[in-house]
């Protein structure tokens, strides 16, 4: 059959951005070291034209080197025109590839609602507020537990007003045991004598005292 009708030419790959992006981008290189070479040619017709004289041999240095720089600035131009298609293809490829990428998302998006929509289907609300409503009711249960196990035995019935009135009462005895006034009763107390005693003591009435201070009762 093939002999008969002969063989299909085989298809090209489509043409990609990022191909013609690399392309472009070297074809721009190239140029870019030609303008370089030519940078280097107009330097040394400089150099040239400052040495010589006016003359002849200046004129066809200075055409040479005119001709070189017209070189230049069209190789110039065919970099700046490179430069902007290949701008704009960048741009192109950036934009088709954030579609891509919003596409991909959206997809993604999509499966994780279906997802989250079959995972929905599962949970039932209101066996959620009965499992709710049952640790409310455990909790409770529990409290009571701790409630009813911290409760004291024998403890008698004492009314509040009386433990208010003796409580007061308390304070007041806490006060009389930090009155200190016997201690200056004690400091006004006569002192005690000393040395040995003597007759004929006389107090500041001139009444005649013993030994301890007291009056002496006459000898009857």
């Amino acid at each position: 059959m093939n002999r008969i009708f002969g063989r299909g030419k085989p298809k090209t790959p489509p043409p990609n951005l990022s191909d013609c992006i690399g392309t472009v981008d070297a074809r721009a290189e190239s140029i870019e070291k030609k303008i370089g070479r030519l940078d280097a040619e107009l330097l040394k017709y400089k150099d040239q034209l400052k040495k010589m004289r006016d003359g002849p041999s200046k004129n066809m240095v200075k055409q040479k080197a005119m001709r070189v720089l017209k070189q230049k600035k069209m190789y110039e131009g065919q970099r700046e025109q490179l430069a902007q298609q290949s701008f704009n293809m960048e741009q192109a490829n950036y934009t088709i590839q954030t579609l891509k990428d919003t596409k991909t998302t959206v997809e993604a998006m999509k499966i994780g609602a279906k997802e989250m929509k079959k995972a929905y289907k599962d949970v039932r609300l209101d066996q959620i507020d009965d499992l709710q409503d049952q640790l409310e009711d455990m909790m409770e249960e529990a409290n009571e537990v701790q409630e009813s196990l911290s409760r004291s035995y024998g403890t008698p019935d004492i009314d509040e007003d009386d433990l208010e009135a003796e409580l007061d009462a308390l304070g007041d005895e806490l006060l009389l045991d930090d009155d200190s006034s016997y201690l200056d009763e004690a400091a006004a107390a006569p002192s005690i004598p000393e040395g040995i005693p003597s007759d004929g003591k006389t107090n500041k009435d001139g009444v005649l005292v013993d030994e301890f201070g007291l009056p002496q009762i006459p000898a009857s």
